[in-house]
């Protein structure tokens, strides 16, 4: 598959809704089931980089997990009419301006642990 751009992504999602999903679940709905899915995303990486072991059975699907986090947000944005491509222009604007030298000068960033 090809390279997409969020205003892609955003369109997929809901032509997907559309033809396959019937409907969007509730705002509220899909806000319990990403927070459900970082939830998910959160015990693979306890097991992967953290102190735990995989249990029998689990799966190391770091990027799945990563995958149904964006998908449900996707589906909030479309729900909401937030448009990420702008969104994400705007934010990375913020943390540039907020943050030029705020990490550069951090003595904690400069060693590694």
């Amino acid at each position: 598959m090809d390279e997409i751009t969020l205003n892609q992504a955003q369109k997929q999602v809901d032509n997907w809704i559309k033809t396959y999903g019937v409907r969007y679940f509730s705002e509220l709905t899909n806000m319990t089931i990403l927070t459900e899915e970082v939830g998910e995303l959160a015990r693979v990486m306890a097991r992967k980089y953290g102190d735990q072991s995989f249990k029998p059975g689990e799966k190391d699907n770091l990027g799945d997990e990563m995958a149904d986090i964006l998908w449900v947000l996707i589906c909030l944005a479309n729900q909401t009419g937030v448009n990420l491509t702008e969104e994400f222009r705007k934010n990375l604007e913020k943390k540039t301006e907020r943050d030029r030298t705020r990490h550069l000068e951090n003595e904690k960033l400069k060693t590694k642990c």
